[in-house]
């Protein structure tokens, strides 16, 4: 039996091995993220390293699950390079999978749909592509049981959004 923490962990340490030496170990500096088309972004005051757990107890309050996480400042750090907080936040839940793959198969291929938590200069940002955005472009297939998924899915995420940056 494969043991996945200690896998994802030999992986992770593997992978910061093989990553090449930091060339001038030239920071990273912090940087507003621009808007994009489907996409959400929220400025706060909150600095990163608060911002991140108040994510995690949004989604949690929300009935959702973080299924992912994924960031280069922690692997970047050991490796003598400055990047600020960045984390790309996988949320969702199985019953929404399941709901997704009756609609379209290909669909799921978008799951867990990303919140994405930035160190900014004034605090963070938390951002996220829209469910309808993500999931537009298999509403051909996914008709109106995948619209109507990533419609509620967009309220979910405007509520998770909404708790983690509440003042």
């Amino acid at each position: 039996m494969i043991r996945p923490l200690p896998v994802c962990l030999a992986l992770v340490a593997a992978l910061g091995a093989a990553a090449p030496p930091a060339a001038a170990a030239e920071p990273v500096a912090p940087a507003a993220l621009s808007p994009r088309p489907g996409w959400r972004t929220i400025d706060v005051a909150l600095p990163y390293a608060e911002l991140l757990p108040r994510l995690r107890a949004a989604v949690r309050a929300e009935r959702m699950a973080v299924v992912a996480e994924a960031g280069p400042t922690e692997a970047a750090r050991a490796r003598g390079v400055r990047v600020p907080g960045n984390r790309v936040v996988g949320v969702f839940r199985n019953d929404f999978a399941v709901r997704a793959l009756r609609a379209s198969l290909a669909a799921m291929i978008e799951a867990p749909i990303r919140f994405y938590v930035v160190q900014t200069p004034s605090g963070a940002t938390l951002a996220w592509k829209t469910p309808s955005h993500v999931f537009a472009p298999y509403m051909a297939e996914g008709g109106p049981a995948l619209a109507g998924l990533a419609r509620e899915l967009d309220a979910i995420f405007e509520a998770i959004a909404a708790r983690a940056t509440a003042p």
